[in-house]
Formats: C-alpha cells, sequence, structure tokens
C-alpha cells in the first residue's frame, strides 16, 4: 500500500513538473525570481525531448509500483486520467522532438516578455 501511494505521489510530482516546464515562464511574469528555477527547468524538459532521455522520475515510479506488485497501470484515478497525459500513446521520436520545439518557443516569447518588463522597470 505504501509503495502505491509513493508511485502515486511520483505521478502527481511528475505532472507538476511537466506543468511548470511548460507554463512556468508565464510565473516569471509576476516573478521574474522564479526565471532561476525555471529556465533550467524547461532546458532540462526540452533537452530530455531532444535526446530522446527517459525522465528520471519514470524509473522511480516503475520500482515503486514493483514493490506494490503491480505490473501496469491499471486502476484507481491516477493511473486513469494522469498517466495518459505523461505517457501519450502517439509520443513517438518526431512528436518528442517536436515537444521539446514547442517548450523551448514557448517559453522564450515569455522570457522576451519577461525582459523586456525587467528592462522597462529599471528605466
Amino acid at each position: 500500500m505504501l509503495y502505491r501511494v509513493l508511485a502515486d505521489l511520483v505521478v502527481w510530482v511528475h505532472l507538476a513538473f511537466v506543468a511548470f516546464v511548460v507554463l512556468g515562464g508565464l510565473l516569471a511574469l509576476r516573478w521574474p525570481r522564479v526565471a532561476y528555477v525555471h529556465v533550467p527547468s524547461f532546458l532540462w524538459g526540452a533537452w530530455i525531448h531532444f535526446v530522446g532521455w527517459e525522465c528520471p522520475l519514470t524509473p522511480l515510479e516503475n520500482h515503486l509500483r514493483a514493490l506494490a506488485g503491480q505490473s501496469g497501470y491499471e486502476g484507481g484515478f491516477v493511473e486513469h486520467y494522469l498517466l495518459p497525459v505523461l505517457y501519450p500513446a502517439f509520443l513517438g521520436r518526431p512528436t518528442s522532438v517536436g515537444l521539446g520545439v514547442f517548450v523551448l518557443a514557448l517559453n522564450a516569447l515569455i522570457y522576451w516578455r519577461v525582459l523586456f518588463r525587467v528592462r522597462t522597470r529599471r528605466a
């Protein structure tokens, strides 16, 4: 039971990190210091997609599920609703690279705006 709860917690953390990677730049519009954490996060997220690496949270979750005696992602709210978001079936290599480009482009636009706001405040 404990390992299953920990595995579910890893899924929630993974989902939160993915959301932060994609949209965390919007927080930097309000609080520019968030960029110190967000920039390395979104670069890491994009890099993983570009080189085809596996996020370290994925093997951790799978290990915890194995310790819980689970063989897959069936059953429960977390498994049914969150895992398809984190691990979509269509996610092949070209789509993965496309997601990396999307994350970089979106955050480049956001940080262009952040830098513009910081410069106008200083002037």
